[in-house]
């Protein structure tokens, strides 16, 4: 008892319930990514926010996020559509090292709102598979988002809309985002590594969370292949437009506050 205890109180500024508050959000927020492409790293930061000290909130959401796309990616690799994954690598690259030079300067709000606008837009304006999507397309898509996610950590409906137009079955879109995602992260952490973070003092919490989110994917996972498409492409945009609003909504109170 006295080692359970030793280890959920490991994490600096992290009492033993929210460690254990922490490690159940991370199995279920991980279950639903698994299943309906994204949503779960949006909803696990808000709550990571109220739960971990303001510093240490982005850089431990991006490993956390980077295991949870990485394992979904695994489980559908054989789904996994590769065409633009190069060039978005590239501009993920660039967005994270600019980003790290500004990552203080920028009002997390400002960029919380414009994401979700950008996303309602995708949804109910003109669509995104008008617009043609090569190689350049995709260096800007990486760079801005990878960007963005240095201050607001869950980019993955910004990405998401791009995604959703370049796949036509609900595997490929799930498998192909959660690729993108893993690069994403895993150079976020790179760079946060790099500007000083020491994830060290948080590695008791980040396994725990870790191994709960692979069961979650496992389990979400089984819950995407039993899923008519129909059902996912509906789940797929209702999830996406209310995180768009939820964004919008805390970017308007964060604003005013």
């Amino acid at each position: 008892m006295d080692l359970i205890q030793e280890i959920t109180s490991s994490a600096p500024g992290v009492s033993s319930t929210a460690f254990l508050t922490l490690c159940v959000t991370s199995f279920f927020t991980s279950v639903i990514s698994a299943a309906f492409g994204l949503g779960g790293g949006t909803m696990l930061i808000v709550i990571m926010a109220s739960l971990l000290p303001p510093l240490a909130i982005i850089p431990t959401h991006a490993i956390i996020q980077m295991n949870s796309n990485l394992t979904r990616a695994l489980f559908l690799w054989r789904h996994i559509k590769f065409t633009w994954m190069m060039p978005f690598i590239i501009g993920t690259i660039l967005g994270a090292a600019v980003g790290g030079q500004v990552v203080y300067a920028i009002p997390k709000h400002t960029l919380q709102g414009i994401i979700g606008i950008f996303v309602i837009y995708s949804l109910w304006g003109p669509k995104i598979a008008s617009i043609k999507l090569s190689n350049l397309s995709f260096v800007g898509i990486g760079g801005i988002a990878s960007f963005a996610t240095m201050f607001v950590g869950g980019t993955g409906p910004l990405i998401a809309p791009f995604i959703k137009a370049s796949t036509n079955e609900r595997r490929t879109t799930v498998a192909t985002h959660a690729a993108f995602m893993s690069w994403q992260h895993g150079i976020k952490i790179i760079a946060f590594g790099i500007l000083g973070f020491a994830f060290a003092p948080y590695m008791a919490l980040l396994v725990g969370m870790i191994i709960l989110g692979i069961i979650g994917t496992w389990s979400g996972k089984i819950l995407l292949n039993l899923m008519p498409e129909k059902v996912f492409r509906k789940a797929f945009n209702i999830t996406l437009g209310l995180l768009a609003i939820n964004l919008i909504i805390q970017a308007v109170i964060q604003g005013v506050s």
